[in-house]
């Protein structure tokens, strides 16, 4: 509130089309160093792309860019095209879609990565617990012969459990893994579904243009052959009233005349 007790217009001034494609382009930058690092916070990330962009010489704080990123977000998966005629457009929606992509990519390689680190691991871990199978059955097989060594024998059966609990517990690594897969399987088909449809939006969107285009032109070559229709039957009825005008012009003449020897033959 100012000091004369009115209120401070605050309202957020509207963004460029340049400071947009900046937005855009910080916001993937800090994408992809946020995939090859870990432990960055949403609010440190927006703080950090607002630090991008007035660096680039535009003053938006983390809020902003994180409210223009949504909306940005929303026209995206609306599957909004830039045609201005049906009144919906998504201007940056190559950019979008570069940036989405690269997202996509990151995630599959980070996948592939985390499942080949599970099957080194699991290669690791096999061969402590084929070892400790062995030996339990040998020591089963102690166990038979002399009646001593049956605590030996338990603790062994509990290294055995505890192998196999590691196993299932890699096992359930694995298939929460085939899950993420499955996952990024299903958001690539999703892009891939709406790639498809946008470039059959703009096929049709073209289609529609050289149509109306040949309408056009065709409306406007019979307005010619009208416009040339009528400018003939102008032209002949000015002959006509020309002619008419010329006719009445000798008949008075010749009256004139007429009337004149007339006069002259009288008074002679």
């Amino acid at each position: 509130m100012e000091a004369g007790g009115g209120f401070r217009d605050e309202r957020v001034p509207q963004w460029g089309a340049q400071e947009t494609r900046e937005l855009i382009a910080a916001r993937g930058e800090l994408e992809r160093e946020a995939a090859a690092s870990t432990g960055r916070s949403a609010k440190t990330l927006w703080e950090a792309v607002a630090d991008t962009l007035r660096a680039r010489g535009y003053l938006r704080t983390a809020d902003q860019c994180k409210c223009k990123w949504k909306n940005l977000v929303n026209r995206y998966k609306g599957k909004e095209t830039s045609d201005p005629e049906n009144g919906r457009h998504c201007p940056f929606f190559e950019e979008l879609h570069a940036v989405f992509t690269e997202r996509a990519r990151s995630m599959q390689r980070q996948l592939l990565q985390s499942e080949s680190g599970a099957s080194v691991k699991k290669k690791l871990k096999r061969p402590s617990g084929d070892r400790s199978s062995g030996e339990s059955d040998d020591e089963d097989d102690d166990a038979e012969v002399s009646d001593d060594e049956k605590p030996m024998r338990s603790k062994k059966r509990k290294a055995s459990d505890k192998g196999q609990q590691s196993q299932r517990m890699a096992e359930k690594a694995r298939t929460g893994s085939s899950s993420i897969h499955d996952l990024l399987q299903d958001f690539l088909m999703q892009q891939q579904h709406m790639d498809m449809q946008w470039h059959e939006t703009m096929e049709r969107r073209a289609q529609e243009r050289l149509v109306f285009e040949q309408e056009w032109r065709q409306s406007m070559r019979k307005l010619e052959q009208e416009r040339l229709v009528l400018e003939h039957e102008w032209i002949q009825r000015e002959e006509q009233r020309r002619m008419r005008e010329e006719a009445r012009a000798q008949k008075r003449d010749s009256l004139m005349t007429a009337l004149l020897n007339k006069l002259l033959h009288e008074d002679l």
